[in-house]
């Protein structure tokens, strides 16, 4: 969960908005950390749960959420894609390497031109401030083009992800 509870309630948060506004959660499954905090918070708000959980990891992290469909993988890259196919769209809430391999390699989908799905940076309490700073960093030594920039939102706040959330959603269903 981190060390901030502002982390926990972000993410219970969004799991509510999700529900709230009729989304569905694709997530990886997990009843720990963040991850289960949001579905957590979708379960409670009546959101359709998508769990997406590998074999290894089935004994560890089994949610509690009771997702409406449950599939197991056989590794992380299968998860990962199940999950990236099955959704509109990607937030990033605090987190570690795993959130940060998810984001990184979304993140390259997009930039080559493989999916145009919203991605959105939840930097609560500025938490992916040095990440956005190395990313402007990699853009200002000339590894990226500064469009890179453009290819994922930043939100200060979950009222904010809600927002953009809701006009990506309506831009792409119209």
């Amino acid at each position: 969960m981190g060390n901030n509870p502002a982390f926990g309630q972000a993410a219970l948060d969004l799991g509510q908005i999700i529900g709230r506004n009729a989304w569905s959660l694709v997530y990886g499954a997990g009843d720990t950390g963040l991850m289960g905090a949001v579905a957590k918070g979708a379960n409670t708000s009546g959101a359709k749960i998508f769990g997406v959980i590998p074999e290894h990891l089935i004994n560890r992290e089994v949610s509690s959420a009771s997702p409406n469909q449950f599939i197991v993988t056989d590794d992380m890259h299968s998860r990962k894609k199940l999950m990236f196919m099955n959704s509109d769209a990607v937030v990033l809430l605090p987190g570690g390497a795993g959130s940060m391999d998810e984001f990184f390699e979304v993140l390259t989908w997009s930039q080559l031109k493989l999916h145009s799905k919203p991605i959105i940076v939840a930097n609560i309490k500025g938490y992916w401030k040095p990440m956005i700073s190395l990313i402007d960093h990699v853009i200002a030594s000339g590894f990226a083009d500064p469009g890179m920039r453009d290819l994922f939102c930043v939100a200060q706040t979950v009222a904010e992800v809600e927002a953009t959330l809701r006009s990506a959603l309506n831009t792409a269903n119209v």
